[in-house]
């Protein structure tokens, strides 16, 4: 098996193998595709991963097939993004139809229940990494806005009701405005050190 074919096995497997083992909703594959593709084959920076989760939750759709999607396209292009889709959706479609052909019989079943009610202990705890995680990379670059906006996002959702769409629109409405703000900073100041610097052509 040559390099591509090897890349691009890893990646099916790697998205099929999270996709399988993840219970309780999208954000829970978050922190495992960042230990996977991140902490393990150093495929994709931590920023970038922290930069391709905010896409996929400000995109339609399931979070953890948007966040496969755009690390696949990442590593390998579009047939990578066509890999870590197919490996994504395919557990959740074999689980889900093995468990409609009895669904009647693990319904009401008090095992199964119990079962399902501990899994939620483990699935607080995976969320919770993932909030520690990505604050860790927002706090990394020392800048007052995205804490600003972080502790505003959360008190709009959660003291006043105000809808995640909302919220969604005005963080990516700031943060384009920063963006813009701070690339016309950086080039009046290369500009200036351009004007300032002294002339070294002429003569005496």
């Amino acid at each position: 098996m040559n390099g591509k074919a090897r890349k691009y096995w890893t990646l099916f497997w790697s998205t099929f193998e999270l996709s399988a083992c993840t219970f309780g909703g999208g954000f829970v594959i978050i922190p495992l595709m960042r230990q996977k593709f991140v902490d393990e084959l150093h495929w994709i920076e931590e920023q970038e991963m922290l930069d391709l989760v905010a896409i996929a939750q400000s995109s339609p759709g399931a979070i953890a097939v948007n966040a496969s999607i755009l690390a696949g396209y990442r590593v390998a292009g579009f047939a990578g993004a066509l890999l870590t889709v197919l490996g994504t959706v395919t557990p959740p479609l074999i689980i889900i139809s093995l468990v409609s052909l009895c669904y009647q019989a693990v319904r009401d079943n008090a095992a199964v229940n119990r079962i399902m009610a501990g899994m939620l202990a483990g699935v607080g705890a995976v969320i919770c990494d993932v909030v520690v995680t990505m604050t860790g990379g927002l706090l990394k670059g020392r800048r007052a806005l995205p804490a600003v906006m972080l502790i505003a996002a959360f008190a709009a959702v959660r003291f006043f009701g105000i809808g995640v769409v909302a919220v969604i629109l005005v963080c990516g409405a700031a943060g384009a405005a920063d963006t813009v703000i701070r690339a016309s900073h950086a080039k009046r100041e290369e500009t200036e050190s351009g004007q300032s610097r002294p002339d070294k052509g002429g003569g005496s």
